[in-house]
């Protein structure tokens, strides 16, 4: 054998490997190695929308506590306003009741000094019909008017 037609026949031959390869083997290889490169692209395209996502949802999230918080003080100084006037509110009508009862209690005591004064002037008017009955019953004698005027001054 000769060494060109072996050298001419081992170069039809890769040549044939060759365009073989190019032909049939390297089409789905790089099919799949573009298809491999294609799903890592989404999948870090994925990982980049999630990642933005997850950004815009903390913020939402820090938003929303903030408006959370806003909402919790604003409705804590409603129900301090809220308590103070219920505060004020009992305040002023204990003082109008107490106003109310002073005032029913100074017309009680009114009513009954009145009424004390009635039931002695009632005594008294007895007393002197009464002591004016014992004068005019016995005689007249200075002595026994002074006695007896003595005993009514006793009696009131």
């Amino acid at each position: 054998m000769n060494l060109n037609a072996t050298l001419i026949a081992q170069l039809i031959v890769f040549l044939g490997l060759c365009w073989f390869t190019l032909k049939f083997v390297w089409p789905p290889i790089a099919k799949a190695l573009d298809e491999r490169a294609d799903k890592i692209a989404e999948g870090l395209a994925a990982a980049e929308r999630g990642k933005s996502d997850f950004e815009q949802a903390e913020k939402k999230v820090a938003e929303l506590l903030t408006e959370g918080r806003n909402q919790v003080s604003e409705m804590v100084a409603n129900a301090e306003k809220r308590a103070a006037q219920i505060v004020e509110d009992a305040k002023i009508q204990a003082a109008s009741e107490a106003a109310r009862i002073t005032a029913q209690a100074k017309t009680d005591a009114e009513q009954e000094i009145n009424r004390a004064r009635e039931a002695l002037r009632e005594q008294v008017a007895f007393l002197a019909v009464k002591g004016a009955e014992s004068i005019l019953r016995c005689e007249v004698n200075e002595k026994q008017h002074a006695q007896m005027l003595g005993a009514l001054k006793q009696e009131l």
